[in-house]
């Protein structure tokens, strides 16, 4: 970055002696220290740190309540109407991620149980947290055999067993959870009374799918005809006949099976951190903590978070941030290494990040979604086996187990914009419809198999940023490719590159402004579908 940029940015940090400091340098400065603490908060609450920095979780949460207090009133101070374009945009960014932390519960409160989603009267926040509940306490331990797995590992699992009657036993194993999160499916059940209240909270605060109508600028009819085209894209590349739910992972986890060899789960990091290394990113310098045991009360969602934002110094010299990784992978394989790969996709983008305190946020969650697969998606590519593993299979079979992957979370976000349109469907009907004609999967209208991913109960409308995430990812990938070169065995220019292009910027840039930027047009769906048409011609390799 130029020196005059610098300077710009450390009067924005606080230089107090120049005239013309930044008028939001004391809630940039508050902005970063509430930060500090809740992230900090957040780490220990995970179960990963006792104490961090000599600080235990009652001091890190006092300190956070503190700096919240604080943060609000300097916000509310502000004269808005004395700023300037960059000054406002700030402003505004600050007051959208100060609002992403916004407080659900007192600290000390009982964090929410899988109990709660019985009680009738419970508001939005309560009950989507109680949902998500359900699956850390009923996900984490599924009886399995005599004994129990997580729903993580159930998932890989129904990939992996080649016998069809353990499998359907691995997808037994689902119904204490889909029973408390849909009851008999009955009108008031937990998640029918769950989607009700988000489609009525969208009324005013808009929903995941209007956030990410706007990023891109588009309709929900452009949403939504863009999901129905790769959806219809997998149903023409794809046998046409019917399917059990409980085989279709199976049907499309054959790159799994025959790759499992080389990816024991103790080979998951190495061969991550030696990849991002050929793409110009050292995890280990960058400092990315990688959170990897299994816990029994651990998140049932792999996430990246923020473990310490980065900011500039007064000697203009960059304190940096510090990456977070939650997750559990204890059986391996490719369907392991994509989300291990996509994890760090996050951590690399929040450690590119150089702005001013107001943009060291992530920016809208689709573009944040679709980039950390631009190097996830690598892994299922010849060139990325044949060099990290030893050897490759044959790209029909790769593309299947990642458009497979990838189909699911399209499914599953037409599903979330359907239901948000109109809440009295019945949730088993839509998703038996979209399943049946789509992914030719056998009809099961009374199991509510919809319910796999945490996202449906915790956050519902958040997976169209993975459906619809895929065409930015595609995007992404073709024009990367032909401005640096192809990146799935390494590419030693691609972090600095995507870096300037793309991660610099923080929350300072929406999805809109950095994708006509480098792709010179607004995105479409031509990349993803040509990509799923591999599926037809790849053949072997």
């Amino acid at each position: 970055m130029r020196r005059a940029a610098i300077i710009i940015l450390l009067l924005a940090g606080g230089c107090a002696s120049d005239p013309v400091r930044d008028p939001l340098a004391d809630a940039e400065a508050s902005f970063l220290a509430f930060l500090d603490a809740a992230n900090a908060a957040g780490a220990i609450e995970s179960g990963l740190y006792a104490e961090y920095e000599g600080r235990d979780l009652r001091a890190w949460q006092a300190l956070e309540q503190q700096h919240r207090a604080e943060l609000g009133a300097r916000l509310d101070a502000v004269d808005a109407a004395s700023l300037n374009a960059e000054q406002a945009n700030a402003l505004t960014a600050m007051r959208r991620t100060f609002g992403d932390y916004a407080e659900e519960t007192a600290p000390g409160a009982a964090a929410p149980t899988c109990a709660d989603a019985s009680n009738p009267d419970a508001g939005f926040a309560a009950l989507t947290g109680a949902l998500a509940a359900c699956f850390r306490e009923l996900g984490n331990q599924m009886p399995f055999e005599g004994g129990t797995i997580s729903r993580g590992t159930a998932l890989q699992l129904l990939h992996d067993i080649d016998e069809p009657e353990r499998r359907k036993a691995v997808f037994d194993a689902f119904t204490p959870l889909w029973q408390a999160l849909n009851g008999n499916n009955e009108p008031d059940s937990p998640y029918r009374r769950a989607i009700r209240l988000a489609a009525e909270d969208a009324k005013t605060g808009g929903s995941y799918i209007d956030q990410a109508a706007q990023a891109l600028g588009v309709t929900h009819a452009d949403i939504e005809r863009w999901l129905v085209e790769m959806l219809e894209a997998w149903r023409v590349a794809n046998d046409p006949r019917p399917i059990e739910p409980w085989d279709f992972r199976h049907s499309i986890g054959a790159a799994n099976r025959l790759l499992a060899e080389r990816i024991p789960p103790e080979a998951l990091l190495p061969l991550n951190q030696r990849y991002y290394l050929d793409l110009g990113a050292d995890l280990q310098a960058l400092g990315v903590v990688h959170d990897l045991a299994e816990r029994p009360d651990k998140s049932p969602l792999a996430y990246c978070d923020f473990l310490v934002r980065g900011r500039y110094e007064t000697d203009g010299s960059w304190r940096p941030t510090i990456a977070r990784i939650v997750g559990a992978y204890p059986q391996g394989g490719l369907f392991s290494m994509n989300e291990l790969v996509h994890e760090n996709g996050h951590a690399v983008h929040i450690s590119a990040i150089r702005n001013r305190p107001a943009f060291t946020d992530w920016p809208d969650t689709l573009f944040t979604e679709a980039f950390a697969d631009v190097p996830a998606w690598s892994v299922y590519e010849p060139e990325w086996q044949q060099k990290y593993l030893g050897t490759a299979i044959d790209a029909r079979t790769s593309l299947r187990a990642q458009f497979g992957g990838v189909i699911l979370d399209v499914a599953w976000s037409l599903f979330e914009l359907r239901m948000l349109r109109d809440p009295a469907l019945d949730p088993n009907a839509v998703w038996t419809d979209i399943t049946s004609h789509y992914l030719h999967i056998k009809p099961h209208p009374d199991v509510p198999w919809w319910a796999m991913r945490v996202q449906l109960g915790g956050n519902p409308g958040y997976m169209i940023h993975y459906g619809l995430g895929a065409v930015l990812t595609a995007e992404i990938r073709q024009r990367t490719a032909e401005l640096i070169g192809p990146m799935d065995a390494g590419n030693p220019q691609w972090y600095a590159w995507s870096s300037e292009q793309l991660l610099r910027f923080g929350s300072e840039r929406d999805t809109r402004r950095l994708m006509q930027d480098l792709l010179g047009r607004a995105p479409d769906s031509a990349a993803v579908l040509a990509q799923m048409r591999r599926m037809d011609g790849a053949g072997s390799d």
